[in-house]
């Protein structure tokens, strides 16, 4: 169950014009923190982002599930049964007790490295690779179109730091 908190900064980040997966990326952060926290743990990083992508969906924001030849078929299926029920169109099914348990003790049974910043660094450098240039300079333009300028203005002292960290 994600804390109204992490609702609230979702609905935030939709109502500011940002995309649904920018608003999910609250519930990723979440997940992250329970796993840090030792609440459970995941075997990979990739597993923890699908937790807190499910519970986005669940939780009402509009992210879509991910098309077809991207994932399987049963990981396509329970994104969209997730993605329903957060928009209102399927009733939340009564969880067995039993099987909630069992999948929290399974959880439980996992490790803390996936969220650890050097599997998150190593996941995202992964998924930035399989996108292509094009892909990744559009994503850029589209997230600076929605910081306004405050945003904007402290994104580029912010890149200018680091260039002066890095290039010495």
């Amino acid at each position: 169950m994600p804390t109204k908190s992490t609702v609230r900064k979702a609905k935030r980040d939709l109502s500011a014009g940002k995309r649904p997966s920018t608003a999910a990326g609250e519930f990723v952060r979440e997940e992250m923190e329970h796993i840090r926290r030792g609440k459970h743990g995941a075997r990979s990083s990739k597993q923890a982002i699908a937790i807190g992508l499910s519970k986005a969906r669940r939780s009402g924001v509009p992210l879509k599930p991910p098309a077809r030849g991207r994932t399987s078929a049963r990981t396509r299926q329970a994104a969209t049964l997730a993605y329903e029920t957060g928009q209102g169109r399927r009733k939340p099914r009564a969880p067995s007790a039993r099987r909630g348990r069992q999948t929290e003790r399974a959880l439980q049974r996992e490790g803390q490295t996936a969220a650890s910043r050097r599997s998150l660094a190593a996941q995202a450098r992964g998924a930035a690779g399989r996108r292509t240039r094009a892909s990744r300079s559009a994503a850029a333009r589209q997230a600076a179109a929605t910081k306004g300028t405050r945003g904007r203005s402290m994104a580029a002292k912010r890149a200018a730091a680091t260039r002066k960290r890095t290039r010495g």
